[in-house]
């Protein structure tokens, strides 16, 4: 039964719907702030190892939110459809926490002379059990929220809620360690994914209006039917298995033809999308256009991101050669600390009440272009820890919208009986770009001195990404409501 909270949809209601996304959100937060540092600094891995001790997680992704987002959508098991699959991720993700500074204890234990396969393991079990979450805590509240206004702000507090325990996870590595930060997540992530989901009742039946019924019946997805609709991420998705098969192979290419091949596909493919003209008419191809202008822009986005939640470390490292390892990972720690600030403090205060203004898409594309020319001001005057606090402060704009904005945009263009399926495929377009940024920029950075490469390429894939964003219409395709963007 519903409480009375869920009824009035009060903010308490929206504050516990948004603690399972915060307990995969504080794990990110500690896989963010202690993976590189403590696979450089404790095990002495190389740049390019690190990338791809990272490239495991995002190739965990690909499979599991797609397959997860489609399984939940159709099982009923524990009195929910999400609740089964939040549960045993926050558990599978904290024992993953508590194996990473451990991971010298079980290479011994298996008798391994290496720390890089261990590691690789680990990461990758860790990315999986937050990608068995993810998708479930994101589409909880789609599911359980009206379309419009109401969704919005369901995702901003689940932002707001995320972001200010995000705050918290970056303070302990700050003013602590991140040894002290990842056993403190052990428990913080156990304990949100599984009590929360126990006062949220989730709806049994998904589709309770005749256009998602019809919908439903028409849409029987084939798997070549989804391979067409992530059609914008083609470049990425050749690129990401063209990386793995030349790390595993050991292959050493001098030139950059494949890298060549798979931008001019990228590129043939969004403005193939982006030149189309989005229809609401309801019917089987209801909101896939627009969606497909969504993967093409949040993909640029992931690129940029991704490369500077990677490579921070070694950024500070090229501008501040003298610093300690400990300082080194201070300075990162508070610089992420700071970022999440402004991640929490935006999107409910400012971020909300703009976009009921201007509209969704727009609000969100002017933060990446804030975001964009934050990175380009990096480059210049990143060569002090007081500059890059500065910095970061401002470029918190993006992150803010970009952890909320996007998913209730994306859950407008998608019937409400398919939110895990394609939450599942939106992820790709995270996924994916974060093995171009761990394998690609990973690549390029060990082979060239000026690390100054890592925010020059950030802020020209998120400019890219804030031109894609402005040419995404804000509408609800469920409702065939048009939303005011002026």
């Amino acid at each position: 039964m519903k409480t009375n909270m869920q009824k009035k949809l009060s903010n308490l209601f929206y504050i516990i719907l948004g603690l399972p996304s915060t307990a995969m959100g504080f794990a990110l937060c500690i896989q963010i702030s202690a993976l590189s540092w403590i696979l450089s600094t404790k095990y002495g891995l190389k740049i390019d190892q690190i990338g791809l001790v990272w490239a495991a997680g995002p190739i965990a992704g690909i499979l599991g939110q797609v397959i997860i987002g489609l399984v939940s959508d159709k099982v009923w098991l524990w009195k929910g459809r999400r609740r089964p699959f939040i549960i045993i991720g926050g558990v599978m993700c904290s024992l993953m926490l508590l194996a990473l500074p451990n991971l010298d204890v079980i290479s011994h234990a298996l008798g391994l002379n290496g720390i890089l396969g261990v590691a690789i393991v680990v990461a990758l079990l860790l990315d999986l059990s937050i990608n068995v979450s993810f998708n479930p805590t994101r589409s909880i509240i789609a599911d359980v929220t009206p379309d419009g206004d109401e969704r919005t702000k369901g995702y901003t507090w689940m932002q707001t809620i995320s972001g200010t325990f995000g705050v918290l996870a970056y303070l302990i590595g700050a003013l602590l360690d991140n040894y002290v930060l990842i056993y403190v997540g052990v428990g913080l992530v156990l304990v949100l994914s599984i009590l929360p989901v126990l006062f949220i009742e989730e709806p049994r039946e998904l589709a309770n209006n005749r256009e998602n019924i019809m919908a439903s019946i028409q849409m029987k997805r084939s798997f070549g039917k989804i391979i067409m609709d992530i059609q914008p991420l083609w470049g990425f998705l050749l690129y990401a298995l063209y990386g793995i098969i030349k790390r595993i192979t050991g292959i050493e290419n001098s030139n950059y033809y494949m890298e060549v091949f798979c931008l001019i596909i990228t590129l043939f493919f969004i403005f193939h999308t982006l030149l189309q003209k989005e229809s609401n008419k309801v019917g089987d191809e209801v909101g896939i256009l627009g969606f497909k202008k969504i993967l093409a822009a949040h993909s640029f986005t992931w690129i940029g991101v991704q490369t500077m939640f990677v490579y921070m470390f070694a950024y500070v490292q090229y501008k501040m050669p003298l610093l300690d390892n400990l300082k080194m990972g201070q300075i990162v720690s508070i610089a992420f600390l700071i970022l999440n600030i402004t991640g929490a403090l935006l999107p409910v205060a400012v971020l909300e009440p703009l976009t009921r203004k201007i509209g969704s898409a727009r609000t969100h594309a002017l933060c990446i272009l804030t975001m964009s020319i934050s990175y380009a001001l990096m480059v210049f005057f990143g060569t002090s820890p007081i500059m890059i606090y500065i910095v970061m402060a401002v470029i918190g704009i993006g992150w803010a919208s970009t952890i909320s904005l996007p998913f209730a945009i994306m859950t407008q263009k998608v019937g409400s009986n398919r939110i895990g399926l394609y939450m599942g495929l939106f992820n790709l377009s995270v996924v994916l770009p974060q093995l171009v940024a761990s394998l690609g920029v990973g690549q390029l950075l060990a082979n060239t001195v000026n690390k100054d490469l890592v925010f020059i390429v950030s802020a020209i894939t998120l400019f890219i990404s804030a031109c894609l964003w402005m040419t995404i219409k804000d509408n609800n395709i469920n409702a065939n409501i048009n939303y005011k963007t002026t």
